[in-house]
């Protein structure tokens, strides 16, 4: 398959310490999946098998990651980061080439033979602080809004509120919250792609 400029893209832009991960994650995947295609997945390069996600890559600040999508989770898992490999600053950090190629074969096994992914079992919903309920129950644009999200992003809003530490931290982000609401903003909507 010949490569997908936007994944170019992604690694050029990556940071400098990433970069060779980036690489190695790439050529690894086309070395032990020939018919492997490159996408652009929710902002990060992915690698697919017959059109089914095999697996994926992402940089970050100071850390980039590998996930398998085909693949059952096991007791060695990192969960620090996103993907079982935790926080890779270095190429050394990946698995072992041979241990690498063989997930790659998990993979595309089990997309042959029709096996879905395993969901991940979701996570228990967080209490809404007694405040933040108030505030909603008082503006009833921004109660939509919230009632409207997918969970995860609803999350994103108790969680910001959540961890204030001060009470009056804790008032200003529940202000905030209620002005993104009622405009029917995510919590991260600044960083949203438009």
């Amino acid at each position: 398959m010949s490569p997908d400029p936007r994944v170019d893209a992604y690694i050029a832009n990556a940071a400098d310490f990433a970069q060779p991960i980036l690489r190695e994650i790439r050529a690894r995947v086309h070395a032990g999946c020939s018919q492997a295609e490159e996408a652009i997945k929710w902002g990060m390069p992915s690698f697919l098998y017959k059109g089914k996600l095999l697996c994926g890559m992402a940089a970050f600040k100071a850390h980039a990651t590998l996930g398998f999508w085909q693949r059952q989770a096991g007791p060695g898992d990192n969960t620090e980061a996103m993907g079982q490999y935790g926080r890779l600053q270095h190429a050394r950090d990946l698995p072992d080439k041979r241990a690498f190629a063989a997930q790659l074969r998990e993979g595309m096994r089990r997309i042959d033979s029709g096996v879905k992914a395993p969901r991940r079992t979701p996570r228990a919903a967080l209490p809404i602080p007694p405040a933040f309920a108030q505030a909603l129950a008082a503006a009833p644009q921004a109660q939509a809004a919230f009632d409207g999200f997918a969970p995860g992003y609803q999350r994103d809003y108790l969680e910001w509120i959540g961890e204030a530490k001060r009470e009056t931290t804790r008032q200003q982000r529940i202000t905030q919250a209620i002005a993104w609401l009622s405009d029917g903003k995510h919590r991260n909507w600044k960083h949203e792609k438009h």
